[in-house]
């Protein structure tokens, strides 16, 4: 055997997969556990002891450990985070209706902050009386801090000095919008700080539960991280900026697709449990969204693979609208615990109550449904309302069906706001219980999975029928739907890649005639230009009908189910620094990114200093983040037009791209 070893881990929002891989001869071993969300670091113990136990390989001679997750992602998608406070200096709260920042804020606090800079760096004198006001009681609400700064990318010192103000009264983690991103746009960068700082228990807990695991298994390696583009970063960054993390599942997926297949060109569809991914393979190489990475509703400042993500995975919920004549389905976009999962986790006890269920004489209004706690520890409990509290303590680590814990309606808001919080877990009907109704899938608990089925199967539509006569016809209705649902957002993520703006395949007539293959006088067709890459633990179940819906080549590879964790081990570390230089008034040029503000004269003098500087402060973050030996790329934009026959420098933009594989110890 090869003497030294990489280890790819990805813990996504049902499994967790591990895969032993050797430079000279490829993947080696590979396993999957169950994530286990109260304690990461249980899964991550039970996925990598197999691959170690089966092939016999020295923790010791594993050189390199590297993470990429869905968590993160999911988070965002769900709705789920911890409780932030927000400090806007120089903002009003009209500012707040901008760019989702008011929808994404939900109910967590804001303080406004007089303060802030102008586009020179020119500031607005800071004053702390607000913040100082509400810190005591902030400090004991919040989970962490992000601070949003008027023109803080040309000058962080009130960010600064407000996150030291933070710091030494609360000991919270503090996000600064500066730290995320060099590009204008307060809401936008305010809005990522915000998520960046709602993620940072949750992955501080994934890092923190990996290097545990590294370090009793005596495997002395440094643990990277996946970025959101596809590039490594070291776990010290990736705690400081969990935004980046965000894609960070999927863009390794791509890594890995590329690794696996060796196709250029290809869509990327790559089904988890909580979410679908699409992406596009063109010479080899993601596509990468300039603008942002999207997730969910929210548009970034986070540069990533150009993906699509979706609310759509085999443990969806069910939704079954039952108003019209003919009973309809969607599929997600929240993620539920499957029946049969839970079953399998908590022995009899869920197959006995949808028994009960079963034989009850009137359905209950909540059947085939149970809460239960995510074993999260009660201090991220901290904040809540009496009225949630009071339910929250009605629920145990045993699953407890709806029905006999929702006395009034009220209560089911309460349940929704402790879902968000990340405290309890919904189990349901899912498409993963369908698959097992069917036999595509049998890792679990197939009786609880044929008992939810036929419990869903006797709701009655509009006209008072069974929507399905048996639990296996039901089945076969998810199965469909799953299908179609997931042929349209691999068309709209297609068709947004292409630029067709207009048409949501979801609602369009044409569309719909030719998925459904509808005959007519005028036929519709449609098809991918290139093959469908089908990627995730269930993708041989969906993939080959999603593929054949969409006229297009299934490409499946072997290792499908773990191609996260091989593109783990296969990215290289990639830091970008942009620095700009601007210039307030004639002979006077300022310096800004790539660390503090800086003030010259003579224009091609200071150009040269900020051209060093973006190639300096990118060569030292790749070596930090642990690159051996990067090679640097810079390209530069220098607006300087003539007015009236004098040249005006209104803006210089250096980017500096270093690279490098990571150092094997």
């Amino acid at each position: 055997m090869a003497s030294r070893f990489l280890l790819g881990i990805d813990t996504g929002g049902t499994y967790t997969d591990a895969v032993l891989f050797s430079p000279e001869e490829g993947v080696k071993a590979r396993a999957k556990s169950l994530t286990t969300r109260h304690d990461l670091s249980e899964g991550i113990r039970k996925a990598v002891e197999n691959v170690l136990e089966e092939t016999g390989t020295d923790p010791s001679s594993i050189r390199l450990a590297s993470l990429s997750t869905t968590l993160a992602t999911n988070a965002l998608v769900e709705g789920q985070g911890g409780r932030v406070g927000l400090v806007m200096i120089g903002f009003g709260p009209e500012d707040l209706e901008r760019d989702g920042l008011k929808a994404a804020l939900g109910s967590d606090p804001v303080v406004f902050v007089p303060g802030g800079h102008n586009v020179y760096g020119h500031e607005t004198p800071l004053d702390l009386a607000p913040l100082e006001i509400e810190i005591e009681h902030l400090a004991n609400t919040v989970t962490a801090f992000a601070v949003a700064g008027y023109f803080a990318t040309r000058n962080p010192d009130h960010e600064l000095r407000v996150k030291n103000f933070i710091r030494e009264k609360t000991q919270l983690p503090v996000t600064c919008s500066h730290e995320l991103s060099s590009k204008l746009g307060g809401p936008r960068r305010a809005l990522t700080t915000l998520l960046n700082a709602r993620l940072v228990s949750m992955i501080d807990r994934l890092i923190g539960s990996s290097e545990d695991f590294l370090t009793a298994h005596g495997i002395n390696a440094p643990l990277m991280v996946v970025r959101g583009d596809g590039a490594l970063i070291s776990a010290a960054e990736a705690r400081l900026r969990p935004i980046e993390t965000i894609l960070s599942g999927p863009a390794a997926s791509l890594v890995g697709a590329r690794f696996l297949t060796g196709l250029d060109n290809a869509v990327v569809s790559d089904i988890g449990g909580t979410t679908t991914d699409v992406a596009i393979l063109d010479n080899g190489r993601p596509r990468l969204d300039e603008e942002g990475a999207v997730v969910g509703s929210y548009r970034t400042m986070v540069q990533a693979v150009a993906m699509r993500t979706y609310g759509l995975g085999g443990d969806s919920e069910v939704h079954v609208n039952a108003r019209g004549l003919e009973a309809s389905l969607i599929l997600g976009p929240r993620r539920i615990l499957p029946l049969s999962l839970v079953a399998h986790l908590h022995g009899t006890e869920i197959i006995e109550a949808l028994d009960r269920q079963l034989k009850a004489t009137h359905a209950g209004r909540h059947d085939g449904r149970f809460a239960i706690r995510s074993g999260l520890p009660d201090r991220f409990a901290s904040g809540l309302s009496p009225q949630d509290e009071a339910l929250y303590q009605r629920i145990g680590e045993k699953p407890v069906a709806l029905n006999d814990l929702l006395v009034t309606s009220m209560q089911k808001a309460s349940v929704d706001r402790l879902v968000s919080r990340g405290l309890v877990h919904i189990a349901g009907v899912t498409p993963s219980d369908a698959m097992h109704v069917l036999g595509r899938q049998s890792q679990w608990n197939v009786d609880a999975a044929q008992l939810a089925l036929e419990l869903g199967a006797r709701t009655k539509d509009g006209t008072g029928k069974p929507i399905a006569a048996t639990a296996e016809e039901f089945a076969e209705k998810i199965e469909r739907r799953m299908t179609r649902q997931s042929s349209e957002v691999i068309l709209a993520a297609a068709l947004s890649e292409d630029g067709v703006d207009g048409v949501n395949p979801g609602q369009s007539i044409p569309v719909e005639r030719a998925l459904a293959r509808k005959p007519g006088v005028v036929r519709f067709a449609i098809s991918l230009d290139r093959p469908l890459i089908g990627l995730g633990a269930s993708a041989h179940v969906y993939y080959p009908a999603i593929a054949s819906m969409l006229n297009a080549e299934s490409v499946i590879p072997p290792d499908a189910g773990v191609a996260n964790a091989i593109g783990a081990v296969a990215g290289e570390i990639s830091q970008t620094v942009v620095v700009t230089v601007t210039s307030p008034e004639d002979g006077v040029f300022v310096i800004s990114g790539g660390g503090g503000t800086a003030r010259m004269v003579g224009e091609a003098q200071t150009l040269e200093v900020a051209r060093r500087r973006a190639v300096e402060t990118a060569i030292q973050h790749a070596i930090d983040n642990g690159a051996d030996e990067p090679v640097v790329h810079v390209s530069e934009v220098i607006e300087a037009p003539e007015i009236e026959g004098n040249r005006k420098l209104v803006e210089a933009r250096f980017t500096a791209t270093a690279t490098g594989r990571p150092k094997i110890t």
